[in-house]
């Protein structure tokens, strides 16, 4: 059984047990972009030191839920000072953060760095920082800027409790190039090999694939078929690159920050076996929830307005309710 608790983030942390959950996936509200409504919600603070303070905090919780193998995986965007899309969004119902000229020498129009910010402060908390990972968008939002190009990624941060943990490779492996099937296809025990690489103390050749076997004729054209005969199906595949080509989805539910299906999938099972624990912190519409258990893990969200209810029932399904009221202060 799924869980959700309506809470805000470190209120619904603190009733979950130490050590219990494999991975954690979730896309925090990003600074200074939207007012969700609630007086404790994460995104409108003063400064950026401020926010990413709380989510230090909320972050250092999930180390503590997380099992000593147990990873991190943060999706998260930049903002820009005096944007429109920053400190001076005029949709804040009346929120407005202080200006981004009396903080740190922030100006007007500056990146101001959010997601390296919050990277650091991260790894400076106890987190080690893993990898960067780059979500790339085909179908990025228009923008009417004319002195920068067109935003079209994000990043994902991938994050560990401690320095060995668990991560499924072959699971998220992806198919080898074109190129790579026409090398092994090659007599390699024939070849001198390279001897650029300084330092080598033998010859570079082309390496078998990492996951997969490399059942194959000497003729190219021979690969990616079913075995018929002397053809055979090359099984092969490759590590996965740490750009990520998703496109964005709509979603006709009253959310407007949901992520892509697509996106968490890879981070679901490189980062939990079958029947392991998923969280998010910031369920919203409960996207993470939904896949881990369509992929056999269980999930735990925490979302701190209930008015989401209603799309977390349609996407999730049944779950175990913890309301607001049931969960107790610190």
């Amino acid at each position: 059984m799924n869980k959700i608790i309506f809470a805000d983030a470190l209120k619904g942390l603190a009733v979950i047990e130490s050590n219990s959950v494999d991975t954690c996936i979730t896309s925090p509200p990003y600074y200074g972009l939207r007012d969700y409504g609630n007086s404790g919600q994460i995104g409108l603070e003063s400064t950026p030191e401020e926010y990413i303070q709380r989510l230090v905090a909320v972050f250092r919780e999930v180390r503590r839920v997380l099992k000593p193998d147990g990873t991190l995986w943060v999706v998260i965007a930049d903002s820009y000072a005096g944007s429109g899309k920053g400190w001076s969004n005029k949709n804040n119902r009346g929120v407005r953060p202080q200006a981004c000229t009396n903080f740190d020498g922030i100006k007007p129009k500056d990146l101001i760095g959010i997601p390296w910010l919050l990277a650091f402060a991260l790894r400076a908390d106890g987190w080690y920082l893993r990898q960067d990972i780059i979500w790339q968008k085909p179908n990025p939002m228009p923008e009417s800027v004319r002195d920068r190009c067109t935003k079209s990624h994000e990043y994902v941060f991938l994050l560990s409790k401690s320095p060995r943990y668990y991560f499924d490779g072959e699971a998220i492996a992806e198919p080898v190039a074109e190129s790579t099937i026409k090398r092994l296809s090659q007599d390699t025990g024939a070849q001198a090999g390279s001897s650029r690489v300084p330092g080598r103390d033998r010859p570079m050749k082309p390496s078998p694939p990492r996951y997969g076997g490399a059942k194959y004729t000497a003729t190219p054209d021979k690969f990616n078929r079913t075995k018929s005969g002397n053809m055979y199906e090359l099984k092969a595949k490759r590590n996965k690159r740490d750009v990520w080509t998703v496109s964005t989805k709509p979603y006709k539910g009253a959310h407007f920050a949901t992520y892509p299906d697509t996106l968490i999938l890879p981070c679901i099972l490189a980062g939990s076996r079958a029947g392991g624990t998923v969280l998010d912190p910031f369920c919203g519409s409960g996207t993470t929830v939904q896949v881990a258990a369509e992929y056999g893990r269980h999930g735990i969200g925490i979302e701190i307005n209930t008015e989401y209810e209603p799309l977390i029932k349609e996407r999730v399904g049944d779950y175990q309710r913890i309301a607001l009221e049931e969960v107790p202060d610190e």
